[in-house]
């Protein structure tokens, strides 16, 4: 199966070791990887900041660089719905329907494409699971708290086949961590005490570590450890998934 690898910006640039950590855990399971050198941003900062008329030259760009694989993956639940749901502002024609059809969050991709049953990977520590809005609501990677409707997490999912785990139970699970993009800059006070929020309940019932599909909420979050020099450490779900963490050694090999 050929899959085009989308890493996002803020990965590329501050979290390079996610973007090792998904090629390394996608070949594993037997994809053939590529990463097209001429791929940029989906797009979603600018329509978020009220520009999506400026951002249709990047979604063409977005296009035109996937449209030959037969899937689009990347480690991030915000970017996978801003392609799926909002490059509809597009002429639709059928490039442009399939390649928002086929781009998929790599935790979905894994368990609804490849229908991954069990992994090799051990992480020995209590880790606290952060659903995030667009996962969870956007692209229903499990089910809300508000919903009544069967219990079922395709993050869980993937967790319990790895060894050593232990999974704790949050008060709120579905709470969001007040990051939102822009909103944590222009409504700084409530993103702050809502991430605070979201750390106590992890840290109340014993997290080692925080793990999510999507980098942004725990860049949120580990910016809220580091001021208050927490023992809680942050860790994409690739990173446990694809069994170690990736050094800045390994980067570079």
């Amino acid at each position: 199966m050929k899959v085009g690898l989308f890493i996002p910006c803020y990965v590329d640039q501050f979290y390079p070791q996610v973007g090792v950590a998904t090629l390394r855990l996608l070949e594993s399971v037997g994809c053939e990887v590529e990463f097209p050198m001429q791929q940029t941003c989906c797009g979603q900062p600018l329509a978020n900041s009220g520009m999506e008329q400026e951002a249709i030259p990047i979604y063409q760009h977005f296009v035109e660089t996937f449209q030959a694989y037969e899937y689009v993956v990347a480690p991030s639940s915000s970017c996978v719905y801003h392609v799926n749901h909002h490059y509809d502002v597009m002429p639709q024609n059928e490039t442009v329907k399939d390649v928002r059809n086929k781009t998929l969050d790599v935790c979905a991709f894994l368990v609804d494409v490849l229908q991954i049953k069990d992994l090799t990977a051990s992480f020995p520590y209590k880790v606290g699971l952060h659903q995030s809005c667009h996962g969870l609501r956007g692209l229903r990677m499990a089910k809300s708290s508000e919903l009544r409707t069967p219990s079922y997490s395709k993050w869980e999912q993937l967790l319990s086949m790895v060894s050593d785990i232990e999974l704790i139970t949050l008060d709120r699970p579905d709470e969001c961590c007040g990051f939102g993009g822009t909103f944590s800059i222009f409504e700084a006070a409530v993103s702050t005490k809502m991430g605070t929020d979201k750390i106590n309940d992890h840290q109340r019932n014993g997290a080692q570590y925080i793990t999510s599909g999507d980098m942004s909420c725990l860049m949120h979050m580990d910016g809220l450890l580091k001021r208050t020099k927490s023992k809680t450490k942050v860790i994409h779900m690739v990173e446990i998934l694809a069994g170690h963490l990736v050094s800045k050694e390994e980067m570079l090999t």
